[in-house]
Order: C-alpha cells, then sequence, then structure tokens
C-alpha cells in the first residue's frame, strides 16, 4: 500500500502548465509552486489591469506567462507541446454564475469545448502527463434535499455555469475511458483526475457577483453590504485548501496512476456548512465595522443549500480541511486589509505549510 505522505517539494524542477493562471485560484498556485521551486509555465487571458492578484504578487516573474485563449487549439497545442509539462492543472474557464445567464454559449464554449481541447492535446504529448480538471461543488443535479453530495451522485445544473461544469466532468471522463483509461497507463502514460472544490474564498478575488468581493467593496467604501440570498448555505473554503489537494493528488497520481483517475470533491467539514448571512457577520467582525441589508427583488435561480462530502477526499487522499469557515474568512480579511499583497500570500502558503506539515 503506497504511503499517503507527500513531500511538496518533489515540484521542484518539474515542469508545470496552469491554464487560468492570472485568475484568482491561479496566481495563487502560481506563487505556491513557485515557493516550491516548479518550472512554472501559464496559459491564459491577459490579466486584469486593475484590482488582479496576478499583478499584486508579481505572477510574471513567477512563472513564464502565455497569453491565450483556451479555445484557441492552434497557440494552445504550440504552449503544451513547447513545455512538455510533467502535470497540467486546468483551471481556465468562465467561473460566474450570474455571467452564465447572459453569455451562456460563451460559458459551454469555455468551459466544455475548452475542456475537450486540453485533453485532446494530451494525445500528442509523448511524455508521461498527470492532468487534473478543476470543476466545481455545482455539477451536481441539486433537488435542495440538503444532503451532502458525494461523487457518485448525479450530475446536472439549473444554470449555464453548473451545466457547463456538469458537461466538463463528462467530457473528462470520456478522455479517461476513451484514450487514457488507466488500465493501459503503461501504454499510454497519461492520468486524469477532476476536483470538485466547494465555494473558495481568500484575498486576491475581486470578481463581480461574488460575496466576499461584494463584501470588502462595501466594507473598504463604508457603505452597507447587500446580500441577494442570506439564508443559502455554501460549502465555504479558505483557497489554500482545494489548492493543496490539488497538488497532493498530483504527486499521489505519480505512485499510484490507477487508483487516482477519479473526481474527488474537496470542501469543508460536515458541520461547517455556514450561511451568507453568517459568513457576512464573520467578516464584519473581523473588518472591525460595517453592516448589511437584505435585497429582497427578485432574483436569477440560484441553488439554497449545496454542501459537499468529503469522505473520498480524507480516505484516497488523506486530506482534510486544516482551517475552518471563521479562520477562512479571517484570513481572507486579513489579506485585503494588508498593504503588502505579495508579502501575505507568502506569509499565508507558509501559515498553511505549518498547519499541515
Amino acid at each position: 500500500m503506497e504511503s499517503l505522505e507527500v513531500n511538496y517539494k518533489q515540484y521542484k524542477g518539474k515542469k508545470v502548465l496552469i491554464t487560468g493562471h492570472t485568475g484568482f485560484k491561479g496566481a495563487w498556485l502560481v506563487a505556491i509552486l513557485n515557493q516550491f521551486g516548479a518550472h512554472v509555465s501559464g496559459y491564459a487571458l491577459a490579466p486584469e489591469k486593475h484590482n488582479c492578484i496576478y499583478n499584486e504578487i508579481n505572477g510574471d516573474k513567477k512563472c513564464d506567462s502565455i497569453i491565450g485563449d483556451i479555445r484557441d487549439v492552434e497557440k494552445l497545442e504550440q504552449t503544451v507541446l513547447k513545455i512538455q509539462p510533467d502535470y497540467i492543472f486546468h483551471l481556465a474557464a468562465q467561473a460566474l454564475v450570474i455571467k452564465s445567464y447572459t453569455a451562456p454559449s460563451e460559458t459551454f464554449d469555455v468551459n466544455v469545448v475548452g475542456t475537450a481541447n486540453v485533453l485532446n492535446l494530451l494525445t500528442k504529448l509523448k511524455k508521461k502527463c498527470a492532468v487534473i480538471v478543476i470543476t466545481t461543488d455545482k455539477v451536481y443535479e441539486n433537488n435542495e434535499s440538503g444532503n451532502s453530495f458525494q461523487e457518485a451522485d448525479r450530475l446536472g445544473g439549473h444554470d449555464p455555469y453548473s451545466a457547463s461544469k456538469a458537461c466538463a466532468e463528462l467530457v473528462v471522463s470520456s478522455f479517461r475511458n476513451s484514450f487514457f483509461n488507466p488500465s493501459a497507463y503503461q501504454k499510454h502514460q497519461k492520468i486524469v483526475g477532476s476536483v470538485r472544490a466547494g465555494n473558495v474564498i481568500g484575498g486576491g478575488d475581486y470578481a463581480e457577483n461574488r460575496l466576499i468581493p461584494d463584501v470588502i467593496n462595501s466594507l473598504t467604501k463604508n457603505e452597507k453590504i447587500v446580500l441577494r440570498r442570506p439564508n443559502s448555505i455554501r460549502p465555504w473554503q479558505h483557497v489554500l485548501e482545494p489548492l493543496f489537494a490539488y497538488l497532493k493528488l498530483g504527486l499521489l497520481m505519480d505512485k499510484a496512476p490507477e487508483k487516482y483517475s477519479v473526481p474527488i470533491n474537496i470542501g469543508p467539514e460536515s458541520n461547517d456548512n455556514i450561511t451568507v448571512k453568517e459568513l457576512t457577520e464573520i467578516a464584519i467582525k473581523s473588518w472591525g465595522s460595517g453592516s448589511f441589508a437584505v435585497d429582497d427583488q427578485e432574483k436569477l435561480y440560484e441553488a439554497k443549500t449545496l454542501k459537499l462530502d468529503i469522505s473520498l477526499a480524507l480516505r484516497l487522499l488523506n486530506w482534510q480541511p486544516a482551517y475552518n469557515s471563521k479562520q477562512a474568512i479571517e484570513k481572507t480579511i486579513a489579506w485585503y486589509r494588508s498593504e503588502n499583497k505579495q508579502e501575505i500570500t507568502n506569509q499565508q502558503i507558509q501559515d498553511y505549510l505549518n498547519e499541515i506539515c
């Protein structure tokens, strides 16, 4: 039986490609891998000019950044074949639920076809490679039962974003079965897994219509925070939780390829799912001031309750959260209040490592 303990410094010298590296989670992953001494390359759209964590941490100095669209097959192929990656973390996506209602075709194109583009290129890569496709907790068909979703539960999705990510999971399954079947690993030497992470919070998220960016924007301006759905329950987790789970999964893939070519949920403990209102109250207390109001206007559909069963992650990866919701929120607020974003990013990475190692 293989050991489930890993040394993250094993990424030193490894060639790692991150799609979506200029985004919120992608930039944090760049910072982590840079600390481990990996040869990091990124492929993504150009970072935002303002309020962008990638720029705030000097991302261009931490990786080889290639600006391109995940739908540009020719450029993506040139990038992958030039880099010859040992690992690919596929994070590039249209990741906003509200935007998916206004741009549904783009959402499906980026999230479904983009994922197929990445996996199709693996058939042209003549070397060993582990690929982790990042989807979301919203891939499940949610009947509002309040039960925690398990990986074998039915996929679905009411809004275009959720549905597109469920489709991406089907793309992963198809490529895994058709081209990269674990039983034939010694022949193709490709392993493909997917991770379904809960609602990720942390410093550097500036996206529109997301709770933490809205809260921070209101607190900074000393304005009342407006909540769309105060009683909605989500599996909130600090950004470092899923990122280190992805990294651990990548290293375990090397040890036992056939075992880890599966979808895995990553989220908080079962007793640590809190409401939008509770998160906001903790954020206000941590900030030291602020207030909120509820917007009672009719809104686009969003699930009321969303919970993940993370027992497979515990059993298969020996992974469990290092922070509870309160700690995750407090660390998020501390990041935004810090004047030196690069310094606090590095410090929070080191603090997390101290917790898990």
